[in-house]
């Protein structure tokens, strides 16, 4: 999909589809007018016909039939204008793809209803489509639209959101890629190829061998009753003028299958398992962009990526592990294996001294009990870290809720035979898996992002596709980024 700006009259556009947006609490704007005068009042009659009042979503659509020259008039409504921001600048312009798409329209103008860079992100995510394991309609051919034009928007803010939306439907395509193909190495060859398309970023990348050499007791250990070796992945930009200390750690559970070891899932439970790799697949995006953004701050994403499977030489409740920090685990269950191969990628990062970790995982069911499917949940012991991540969060339009760090949990993790267990009580189990991590940061500043619940959509919602979301992204783009 190409992108385009266009500097005319919204009612000059030629074209197929023309999209124009109204708040609800807001009067038709000039754009609308004009192409409803053309249209001999059409737009306004269809309007009032289908009791739109400009919520978000409502979505009024009629043909033309020759008096401009767009084919088809899409009005859709945009919500109250307090509440106006990039989530509802993106679905805005995810609809009109969306409607493009499926009346076959191959060129789409959007009438601005939002930041330029946010329409042109939330076009390219409403182009998406995971079809490529499937084979063709030949009776209903695929369709794709060929360009959106976006009006009076500034070039380097359309180029800026389309990088934006190519990086979460990287993130996207490495979620719904199933586990047969989306291995260990292949997360790796997707850091060779962000490595390779950016002079500033320098990859690394530990095999079984090195992996064992580093003593990663935690990776080692989930990884060894698979036929399928692990990858620990290290991607470093640095851009010229910039301090190691000036980085930001952004770390990623990479499970690219996950059967629970020999504490095997029920076969209902595992059925979806492909998708716990999905915070490695939003360090990866979010690494994609910055290779197309090139941001003024350093940052570095590491990945831990591995199989748990059962096996003859698979880890064992009541084992004990020394992990990479020197300290010992007392495996109570091997169905929580991310925070071990976390643990272990939290202490590398410690080692190159950022000024912060964030990590994100998939982490626990008990995160979707607590907050649903549409929201993340913050854990930190930093406040200042924290406040960046919810604000960044605010900027992108996606969901974060900070949870507590409770104390009193935090004695549940204490072993009689290690230093810590890698499993809590029965209660408030996202924030003990957190509290398991926090053993790992060391002094350097660190948050936990619990992305369960928004990872995977089971249905189109917009700007949102079904199946993986690539959620976490946008936010960890605008952490890297600040407030400029």
């Amino acid at each position: 999909m190409e992108l385009t700006t266009f500097s005319g009259e919204a009612s000059t556009f030629a074209g197929g589809l023309l999209a124009l947006g109204r708040h609800a609490d807001a009067e038709p704007s000039a754009a609308e007018h004009a192409v409803d005068e053309i249209l001999d009042g059409a737009l306004t009659a269809a309007a009032e016909r289908l009791c739109f009042k400009g919520k978000a979503r409502q979505v009024v659509a009629i043909d033309t039939l020759g008096k401009l020259g767009a084919a088809r008039v899409l009005l859709i409504g945009l919500g109250e204008e307090k509440d106006a921001g990039a989530r509802v600048a993106r679905d805005y312009a995810a609809l009109a793809v969306e409607a493009a798409t499926k009346g076959r329209y191959a060129t789409v103008c959007l009438v601005p209803g939002g930041d330029a860079s946010e329409l042109a992100c939330g076009a390219v995510q409403g182009g998406y489509r995971f079809d490529d394991l499937q084979a063709a309609d030949e009776d209903e051919p695929r369709f794709t639209v060929e360009s959106v034009a976006i009006a009076g928007a500034d070039a380097q803010a359309v180029k800026r959101g389309a990088a934006q939306g190519e990086a979460v439907n990287l993130a996207r395509t490495l979620v719904n890629l199933p586990p047969n193909i989306c291995t260990p190495e292949h997360l790796a060859s997707v850091a060779k190829d962000i490595a390779d398309s950016n002079e500033h970023i320098e990859l690394t990348v530990f095999g079984w061998d090195e992996i064992r050499a580093r003593k990663m007791g935690g990776i080692t250990a989930v990884s060894q009753g698979a036929t399928i070796p692990p990858r620990f992945i290290h991607l470093k930009y640095t851009p010229p003028g910039t301090k190691d200390t000036d980085a930001l750690a952004l770390v990623g559970k990479g499970l690219t299958f996950d059967s629970g070891g020999l504490s095997l899932k029920p076969a209902k439970s595992m059925a979806d398992m492909y998708i716990d790799m999905a915070g490695s697949a939003a360090v990866l995006g979010a690494m994609k962009a910055v290779a197309l953004l090139n941001p003024s701050a350093p940052v570095h994403g590491i990945v831990g990526a591995c199989e748990n499977m059962p096996g003859g030489n698979s880890y064992r409740p009541s084992d004990v592990l020394t992990m990479y920090s020197g300290k010992t685990v007392e495996v109570l269950n091997t169905d929580a294996e991310g925070r071990l191969v976390l643990a272990d990628a939290i202490h590398y990062a410690t080692q190159l001294e950022p000024r912060g970790i964030v990590d994100l995982a998939t982490l626990t069911g008990a995160c979707m009990v607590a907050l649903g499917p549409y929201y993340t949940a913050l854990l930190s012991d930093d406040e200042a870290l924290a406040s960046e991540i919810a604000g960044a969060a605010e900027r992108a339009g996606e969901n974060v809720w900070r949870l507590p760090l409770d104390p009193k949990l935090a004695e549940t993790l204490k072993s009689k035979r290690a230093d810590i267990k890698n499993l809590g009580g029965q209660w408030g189990g996202a924030i003990t898996a957190a509290q398991f991590l926090q053993h790992f940061k060391g002094e350097v500043s660190w948050a936990h992002l619990d992305i369960a619940g928004p990872a995977l959509a089971e249905k189109d919602d917009a700007s949102v596709r079904a199946g993986g979301t690539g959620f976490g992204v946008l936010t960890l783009l605008a952490l890297v980024e600040g407030d400029a």
